[in-house]
């Protein structure tokens, strides 16, 4: 018999840690080689993770819920000698090699939520194989340096943290391995009253466009407060997408000066279009969905108006120069969204075949931590749940969301050639845009919304 380990993969360059979400296998059960054992969850996926052999898992070392570093052991399998294996990484291997997941046609979800649009979520990633790391014992150890032990003693999530809050690691007890300084370590410390956050410079900024900061999540963690539990309650512990939302969502309150623009849109003209062409987008293998058309409208507008397209880098303004349209998809597990890129290089057909495929492989967990990455406007959609009309919080590090209000026939006014006025019944939807008044005035916001409204009222029969 051999022992094969199955750690902890790094789901991304900038991913320090992972929370064993739920144990797929149990101890003593068979598994094979790729097959899925468990789910893992972290600050920019979620994940199920396969057996890198065939075998027994003989050892569980991670229970649910637990959050460990990358590259910890998390479990054994037991093999017969001469089992498949999944390939090793070499011993002075920094991180365990996965395997990407096949590459799909950058697409954003179709589906839609309430108005909340996190960036931080996670998101679902398939990995084809985790390797079994064991690292070889150096050999004459040399006299460590301070950058060394700095790095020894710590994540470069942790490191992060402390460079934002001007916080010296060596004056923080580890908890961890080795008396690693963990995540939760350096958070505990800040929030029982260490050193004031130090602002981050605009370069700090300009060179992240990854989600929140786990400082941020820890400065927002505190005003959570504790609430008695009654009788007869059933409390939950939140899940890791929960509490990556809220730590999410109120940062971005804190730091944008958020106002609500609403405008009414009169769809009639592209439901005839809708019927026309739905037919001939489906032999395609596209849904030609009202989002479609929204999503089409919204990028080619965003080129026009580019302060809407733009992110705040301290005293600075960066104009982003790819169309990237995050598209917000709820789970049965909680809010992610999936990124389009370069969305006014595509035509409606593209758009409607990105949808459909982002939003199928983000409910099947199969999506690349790249597909959640470097959007710079965000669309949600709560009419899909009949909402009349929402008011979305910014997706940060962008300045500004589009909600999109359920589309449905209401009584309108129109006026007649001969200016006569008619009530009339049209198929009407309402958008709203949040947007962040420290860069976005009034003015810019609206005239963004007056263009979109324009473009889907009057859109051209053969750009569909």
């Amino acid at each position: 018999m051999a022992r094969v380990d199955v750690i902890m993969p790094q789901m991304g360059e900038s991913i320090a840690e992972g929370t064993v979400s739920r144990w797929l296998k149990q101890v003593g059960d068979a598994v094979k080689r790729d097959e899925p054992i468990l789910e893992i969850s972290t600050d920019k996926v979620d994940a199920e993770i396969p057996a890198p052999a065939s075998g027994v898992l003989a050892e569980i070392k991670v229970t649910e819920g637990t959050t460990v570093e990358v590259q910890t052991v998390i479990a054994v399998i037991e093999t017969e000698a001469g089992a498949a294996t999944a390939p090793t990484a070499p011993p002075a291997a920094a991180a365990p090699a996965t395997a990407a997941a096949p590459a799909a046609p950058r697409a954003a979800a179709a589906a839609a939520v309430p108005a909340v649009s996190p960036a931080v979520p996670a998101v679902s990633s398939a990995v084809s194989s985790v390797s079994a790391v064991s690292a070889a014992p150096s050999g004459a150890s040399e006299p460590e340096s301070a950058a060394d032990r700095l790095r020894s003693r710590s994540t470069p999530l942790v490191r992060k943290i402390a460079a934002e809050h001007g916080v010296d690691l060596a004056q923080i007890p580890g908890t961890g391995h080795a008396g690693r300084v963990t995540k939760n370590d350096i958070l505990s410390y800040i929030e029982s009253g260490g050193p004031p956050p130090t602002p981050p410079t605009p370069a700090t900024f300009a060179t992240s466009a990854a989600p929140p900061s786990a400082a941020k999540v820890g400065q927002s963690a505190v005003a959570h407060p504790a609430v008695e539990a009654w009788p007869g309650d059933r409390t939950e512990p939140m899940s890791k997408i929960r509490k990556l939302t809220a730590d999410h969502m109120i940062m971005s309150r804190r730091t944008s000066a958020h106002v609500t623009s609403f405008f009414e849109v009169d769809f009639s003209h592209i439901v005839g279009l809708r019927a026309r062409k739905k037919a001939d987008y489906k032999a395609h293998g596209a849904n030609l969905t009202y989002l479609g058309f929204i999503v089409k409208a919204v990028a080619d507008n965003l080129r026009r108006h580019p302060v809407v397209n733009a992110s705040v880098s301290g005293d600075a303004v960066i104009y982003r120069k790819p169309i990237n349209i995050g598209i917000a998809v709820a789970l049965d597990w909680g809010l992610i969204v999936p990124v389009l890129k370069d969305v006014d290089e595509l035509s409606l057909v593209g758009i409607a075949k990105g949808m459909a495929d982002l939003a199928e492989r983000a409910r099947t967990k199969r999506l690349n931590p790249d597909e959640v990455q470097k959007g710079t406007f965000t669309i949600t959609n709560p009419g899909v749940f009949g909402s009349y009309v929402g008011v979305p919080i910014i997706n940060q590090p962008q300045v500004a969301i589009l909600g999109v209000g359920t589309i449905e026939k209401r009584p309108k006014v129109l006026t007649l050639e001969d200016g006569q006025d008619v009530i009339a019944i049209r198929t009407m939807g309402m958008l709203s845009l949040s947007y962040d008044h420290r860069v976005v005035d009034g003015a810019d916001a609206d005239r963004f919304m007056a263009d979109v409204k324009r473009d889907l009222e009057q859109y051209p029969e053969g750009a569909v």
